[in-house]
């Protein structure tokens, strides 16, 4: 009977090419959702990982948020002061706790420093860099320095300041890496160990804020450590002959204009 009706054959035809075409468009369309719901599947575990990445590299010291210590000065607060505030003279020391040639500045000139800010006649801006951590690695110049705004925060920024110089090792010796050499040398300073301090520099409190003071250090055109300016002038360039008489001399000198 099908011989006899070709038109009834080529509708069949029509009709299985039509369920064919369906067919195919509806695998097609599956196939895309699969793709799509792949991709969206990589996206959103590349946005899980990249919250993730967020959240730990707080971690990383260069992350951190910048807490600043108490009292820091300066328009940037990346300095830590001593001496009077009103005092006429300014001093600025870009100093590093591992730098040998800030140990052996220390040594000379720290008691004068301390003498003159006693007598009211120099204010002092200390600024905390980590340029031996860079030279030679490690972390020592990095937590000296947070410590150091650790002991700020209890108003024992100048004592500790002279105990850590005075008890520095050797340039490629990282012993201030260690956070509990550092804790023991605050017990030297009256007042200062304890929880809070302990805690300070067990969390690396202000290590953005020694990145942030190294990162000026490196935008201020100085590129030595120990730097030091006496009302904006350097006064312990190359061929210095600075001796703790003619420094306060200049001292009282600058305090006179």
């Amino acid at each position: 009977m099908s011989e006899n009706n070709p038109q009834g054959k080529r509708t069949a035809r029509d009709r299985m090419q039509a369920e064919r075409e369906r067919q195919r468009s509806m695998d097609k369309r599956r196939r895309m959702l699969v793709v799509l719901a792949a991709v969206v599947g990589v996206l959103a575990v590349v946005a899980v990982v990249g919250v993730l990445i967020g959240q730990n590299s707080g971690s990383d010291t260069n992350d951190k948020p910048v807490a600043f210590p108490k009292g820091a000065v300066g328009e940037d607060r990346l300095a830590l002061p001593a001496g009077k505030a009103a005092a006429p003279a300014a001093l600025t020391v870009y100093e590093d706790f591992r730098c040998p040639a800030c140990g052996q500045f220390e040594d000379r000139f720290s008691k004068t420093i301390n003498e003159l800010e006693d007598a009211g006649k120099l204010r002092t801006e200390y600024r905390l860099v980590k340029l031996i951590d860079g030279n030679f690695g490690g972390t020592g110049s990095l937590n000296s320095a947070n410590a150091a705004a650790c002991a700020q925060n209890a108003g024992k920024f100048v004592p500790y300041h002279d105990v850590l110089f005075r008890n520095q090792p050797p340039e490629n010796d990282d012993a201030f890496a260690e956070k509990g050499h550092l804790k023991d040398l605050a017990g030297k300073v009256d007042g200062l160990r304890g929880k809070r301090f302990d805690s300070c520099v067990d969390d690396g409190r202000f290590d953005g804020w020694v990145d942030a003071s190294d990162e000026a250090f490196g935008k201020s055109g100085h590129n030595s450590t120990p730097t030091v300016l006496l009302e904006g002038k350097n006064i312990l360039g190359p061929g210095s002959n600075l001796t703790p008489e003619s420094f306060k001399q200049l001292v009282e000198d600058a305090g006179k204009d």
